[in-house]
């Protein structure tokens, strides 16, 4: 079985600058799907070259693989701190290790955590009515259970 430690060395040396690794995972059948983002955004020419370097790092002969090389499904939850500055400015739906979910547009990602600001529900001066009210909610990476971004089509 080729080892995913081998597959993840073989992508580090070919990533730019502005790219990084999301995922590797190595089936039992040798089925390797290698995830990478980038924060312009991932081409397919980005995917052919990181693809066609780990083929030919790879000797067929001595052991057979499937290779698949993508960019991690937008409907997929993240998987590294990079994912969340790619994607400073969208709608994220985070929950936290008590399971209380957050909605809100990122407004920051650092190196210990994120910013999200967040329409809270909270009564009015006169204390008759509700209204929305913009609050700021800070994270810490190791607080967070799971975060995507929310599609919205509008």
């Amino acid at each position: 079985m080729i080892e995913r430690e081998k597959i993840v060395n073989l992508v580090n040396e070919k990533l730019q600058d502005n790219m990084f690794l999301v995922d590797v995972t190595v089936s039992p059948t040798n089925v390797i799907h290698v995830e990478l983002d980038c924060m312009e955004g991932l081409t397919i020419d980005h995917c052919v070259e990181i693809s066609r370097y780990i083929e030919n790092q790879l000797d067929r002969e001595e052991e057979d693989f499937g290779l698949e090389v993508s960019s991690p499904g937008i409907d997929q939850y993240f998987k590294v701190n990079r994912q969340y500055q790619r994607n400073v400015g969208r709608e994220l739906m985070v929950t936290n290790l008590q399971n209380e979910e957050f909605k809100g547009k990122l407004v920051d990602a650092g190196e210990s955590g994120i910013t999200l600001e967040i329409l809270v529900k909270e009564k009015s001066e006169d204390g008759k009515r509700k209204q929305l009210v913009k609050k700021i909610r800070s994270l810490s990476y190791p607080e967070i259970k799971k975060a995507k971004v929310i599609i919205s089509f509008k």
